[in-house]
Formats: structure tokens, C-alpha cells, sequence
């Protein structure tokens, strides 16, 4: 049988799916209204299925498992995530990926403020972010390594790719972007290039993937073009402190 989420406390919901998967490796939790902390540091070879309104920190710690959500998460969605897979079909709150260090997450539709941040990378783990829409305020920021993805799909007239402040304090890592984009919101040490063929190449996976997961069209996609966002340097705040 499936866990029924409904108005019970999140610690009882949780309890419940840590239960089953001693068992098996697949549980799906349904009627969830905003409990907390589901999937956390679920390891790899462990899925879990979720209908409802994901609570914040959906999957925090993530250890190599996969979250599939059908419905929105709240704040700090993937929250230091180490490895995995996040699929949401709908849109995330704010502060997600949060010192993400591994794993892909796809949001469907847009996100809030603070999307990527302190996102970072070592050697081979270089955790990747794939967004729909749109990304409030301050998307990628103190960003040190890392790859964001920002489509701009079916985004209302009058709306912009991303808020104010984007890539403020970004230090590491890459945002590519696709189509038109708001650059007076771009943080000044930001450099704005065009797409190199590894650009490419690493864009293509993930696009593909978003694409397969969501029923959306590839090449219609792939139409307009990206542009990569990257820091001019590693110590955008050099200035603001004593020499050495």
C-alpha cells in the first residue's frame, strides 16, 4: 500500500516511508500537504513518488536516491544535496539547491528567489540545475561551481528571465540562458559569452532530459539561442576586504 500523507505530522509521514523501504525500493507517498523533510538523504537505488505539496527541505541531503514530486515544493528543495535525481512537476519556492555539491534537479514550471545558491563543485561532482520558466531575485548567488539551466518557457508577456541581483557574489560554475534576457538584473562582475562546443554538448544532455521527463518538444526548445553567464573573477568581494 501507498503512504497517505493527508494532516498528519511529518515525522509520522516520514517514519512511515523510512519503514517501507527497508523492503523495497520504491514508495509513493499521496495527499501531501506540506510535510517536511521527505526524502531526506534517501540514498541511491531508492525512489520516491510524491503527489501533493511537498514542505521544505524536500530531499535535503539527497544521497545518490531520486525524488519524483507531481506537484510544487516549497523552500530549499534539494537543500545540500550530495548525488540523485529531483524531478518536479510544478515550481519550487525559494533557496533551491542550496549548497547543492552533486545530482540534477528539474523544475517543470519557474522558481523563487535565491535559486542555486552557494552551489558548488569538486573534481568529478559538478551538480546541475535545470529550470523551465523563469528564476526570481538574486538566481546563482555566491554561486561557486555548477551548471543552471534556465529555459524561459511559456513565461507570460511582460515577464522577465530572472530577477534583480542574478549572479550576485558568483564566484565558480555556469548559468546558460536561452533567448532574451534582462541584463541590467546581471551583477556587474558577470561576463556574458556565447557557447563553446563543450558549451554545447553538456547543454544538449540536460536539455534532452528536461525534454523526455516533461513531454516537451526538443527542437522547439533548441530555437532560440543560449548565452553562458560566467564570473569575470573567483573574488568578486576582493575589494571589500584588507590586503594580505
Amino acid at each position: 500500500m501507498n503512504v497517505i500523507a493527508g494532516l498528519r505530522r511529518y515525522a509520522e509521514v516520514n517514519g512511515d516511508i523510512k519503514t517501507k523501504l527497508l523492503s523495497q525500493n520504491k514508495v509513493t507517498v499521496e495527499d501531501v500537504n506540506g510535510q517536511r523533510y521527505l526524502g531526506c538523504a534517501l540514498d541511491c537505488g531508492k525512489t520516491i513518488e510524491i503527489h501533493g505539496t511537498a514542505g521544505n527541505d524536500l530531499a535535503c541531503y539527497l544521497n545518490g536516491g531520486k525524488i519524483l514530486l507531481y506537484g510544487n515544493g516549497q523552500d530549499a528543495v534539494g537543500n545540500t544535496m550530495g548525488g540523485g535525481q529531483i524531478i518536479i512537476h510544478g515550481h519550487s519556492g525559494d533557496a533551491l539547491g542550496y549548497g547543492m555539491r552533486d545530482g540534477e534537479i528539474y523544475i517543470r514550471d519557474n522558481v523563487c528567489c535565491r535559486g542555486g545558491i552557494h552551489m558548488k563543485e569538486f573534481r568529478s561532482m559538478k551538480p546541475v540545475l535545470v529550470i523551465g520558466q523563469n528564476a526570481g531575485s538574486f538566481l546563482g548567488e555566491y554561486m561557486a561551481g555548477g551548471t543552471i539551466i534556465l529555459l524561459g518557457l511559456n513565461m507570460k508577456r511582460g515577464e522577465k528571465l530572472f530577477g534583480t541581483h542574478c549572479a550576485s557574489g558568483m564566484h565558480g560554475g555556469k548559468i546558460y540562458v536561452r533567448g532574451a534576457f534582462p541584463k541590467e538584473n546581471l551583477s556587474p562582475n558577470i561576463k556574458i559569452s556565447s557557447l563553446t562546443d563543450e558549451d554545447k554538448k553538456e547543454l544538449d544532455k540536460y536539455v534532452k532530459n528536461y525534454c523526455k521527463y516533461f513531454g516537451q518538444d526538443y527542437e522547439a526548445v533548441m530555437s532560440k539561442p543560449f548565452k553562458k553567464l560566467t564570473p569575470v573573477t573567483s573574488r568578486p568581494y576582493a575589494n571589500l576586504y584588507t590586503s594580505n
